[in-house]
């Protein structure tokens, strides 16, 4: 389910819930506005009390029904997800395929094979733009076909020897159709910017090596109440604390280590 159609089908239930709304409070204050004739008012006192004695099993049915359409966009957009990881696969298959020096045709098939399979899978996600019951209709994401086409001219059985600059040109029109399918199939997963971004370049972490007192003094426990126990391997032991020290002497800054003489 797309995003359209839950906006949809959202917007059609709160139109109801408020006409609902709108009808039981005229039904309450009916007896309040004059002019009425005396069967509309007691038609509205039927009906104001028939949607009191059955306003829990309207709101467990609406809850129910709101639960099934979050649950059908949950699959839709986990089906979406595992799509668009299908085709960064492929998009590096077949890139990977463009850099080979000498492309064998299995390569070639084993790539050609996996956009082919790249492109019958988004049927689990979507149909064709325009299909009716006698249309075929058209294929929402035609930049996987233009990768397809591309590589193509790269088959070694009627390209043996395809040179470096075409596969540097199959290599460029396969970026380009990701990037332009990238820039719309991802709409639908309603991605947002986050909150703590790293947008510089180089950037290194800015926390210093260490731990709070609190943690500190967890581990002296730990270690005098290991200290107490009798070693059941004192090898072993040893070569753990031989490890961890040598390890921490090459962790710890040039100008903290002591120098050689």
């Amino acid at each position: 389910m797309t995003r359209v159609s839950v906006n949809r089908t959202l917007n059609r239930l709160y139109g109801l819930l408020t006409a609902v709304l709108l009808l039981l409070l005229a039904s309450k204050f009916a007896d309040d506005i004059s002019g009425l004739p005396p069967f509309v008012v007691s038609a509205a006192n039927k009906i104001y009390d028939f949607m009191r004695d059955m306003s829990l099993l309207i709101a467990t049915g609406g809850v129910a029904y709101l639960s099934n359409i979050f649950q059908k966009r949950s699959k839709f957009v986990e089906s979406l997800e595992e799509e668009w990881r299908n085709i960064v696969r492929t998009k590096s298959a077949l890139l990977s395929t463009c850099e080979k020096p000498y492309l064998a045709t299995d390569d070639y098939l084993a790539a050609f094979y996996k956009i082919s399979e790249t492109i019958d899978t988004m049927r689990i996600v979507y149909k064709n733009s325009g299909e009716t019951s006698t249309l075929v209709g058209l294929y929402p994401y035609a930049p996987l076909h233009d990768m397809r086409r591309a590589l193509q001219t790269l088959d070694p059985r009627t390209n043996p020897e395809a040179t470096a600059e075409q596969k540097t040109l199959v290599r460029e029109a396969i970026l380009q159709s990701f990037f332009a399918l990238r820039e719309t199939f991802l709409e639908e997963l309603d991605l947002e910017e986050p909150q703590s971004p790293l947008l510089i370049s180089g950037a290194r972490r800015l926390k210093v090596p260490g731990a709070d007192m609190a943690a500190r003094i967890m581990q002296d426990h730990q270690r005098r109440r290991l200290a107490r126990e009798p070693a059941p391997k004192p090898e072993v032991d040893a070569f753990l604390t031989a490890l961890r020290t040598r390890e921490e002497e090459n962790a710890r800054p040039s100008a903290e280590k002591p120098l050689q003489t």
